[in-house]
């Protein structure tokens, strides 16, 4: 090999090896939500020009944050609930006000741990109770206060919902103390593990009886089986919104990222999540593909 050659082989080496440097690592959790919502992050920073990696799904929140935190992540869709855990703050009311949790979850990474949390989207994505869309309408229950008045006046209620959901001190007990109504044991169905979408099923299709179910606010089989989610009035969940952490370096390194991100996550209302979860969760479409389409009817992407 010459050594004009070498040389030149040299300089591609040298310019890849500063492009993979100074790419932004895009992480994800590993749910169907958190897949979409990291191509979501991925694809409209590519748009906007800026280098990106694809490290979306890569596990549950644990993993995400520590990855972040590490230094091997620099941005990710969190949850702002979740920096109640992360600070120990569950107890704290600002994180059952929408507009009081995002401030506080920001201000907290970004003075511990040089975080940015960017804008978050509209939608709320906890813990709810889904009721069969027949049952509510006679029943006439939207609200989990209507719920608790038709438990108390013997209802026929049997609900599904996995053990977390039905021992969890965050769960069902929340809802059963805030409400004043109690499920015995032959009113409910516990389910192994945590798939929504079977106790979603289950309610949908009266299997067994069931005829309510847990359900995650956001979930995708509540956009093709009529449930009613019921609303929580009384701010027993925390708000849970999906917004964009940064690093903060990495932010200053490419300030574009901002808007760019604010305008993806801006139109992600609970209907908007709900039907690109069904695309994932239902119709096993690649997320990738779901949150293209999302981003080019919303007018982001060509």
């Amino acid at each position: 090999m010459t050594l004009r050659r070498l040389l030149g082989v040299l300089l591609v080496l040298l310019a890849f090896a500063a492009h993979a440097q100074s790419a932004v690592r895009v992480g994800s959790k590993a749910d169907n939500e958190g897949a979409v919502l990291g191509q979501i992050v991925l694809q409209v920073l590519r748009h906007a020009g800026v280098p990106v990696v694809d490290r979306t799904q890569l596990g549950p929140t644990s993993i995400v944050r520590r990855a972040l935190l590490n230094g091997d992540l620099d941005v990710y869709p969190e949850y702002t609930g979740n920096a109640a855990f992360f600070f120990h703050r569950e107890s704290d009311p600002a994180f059952r006000d929408a507009r009081k949790a995002y401030a506080l979850a920001a201000s907290l990474d970004l003075a511990a741990n040089r975080l940015v949390w960017l804008a978050p989207a509209p939608a709320d994505n906890h813990w709810a109770i889904g009721v069969r869309g027949d049952v509510a309408r006679a029943a006439r229950l939207v609200t989990l206060d209507d719920f608790a008045r038709w438990v108390k006046g013997g209802g026929d209620v049997f609900l599904a919902g996995s053990a977390e959901f039905v021992e969890s001190d965050a769960a069902l007990p929340a809802f059963q103390s805030a409400y004043g109504f109690t499920l015995h044991g032959d009113q409910l169905l516990v389910l192994a593990g945590g798939d929504t979408s079977a106790t979603i099923k289950a309610a949908a299709e009266g299997i067994s009886g069931v005829n309510a179910s847990m359900v995650y606010s956001t979930d995708g089989a509540i956009a093709v089986t009529g449930l009613t989610v019921l609303a929580d009035p009384r701010h027993v969940e925390m708000v849970y919104q999906p917004a964009p952490v940064v690093r903060d370096e990495v932010l200053r390194r490419y300030p574009v990222m901002r808007d760019a991100l604010d305008a993806a996550f801006q139109p992600l209302t609970v209907e908007v999540l709900r039907k690109l979860n069904a695309r994932t969760q239902i119709d096993g479409e690649d997320p990738a593909v779901v949150a293209r389409d999302y981003l080019h009817d919303a007018g982001l992407v060509p």
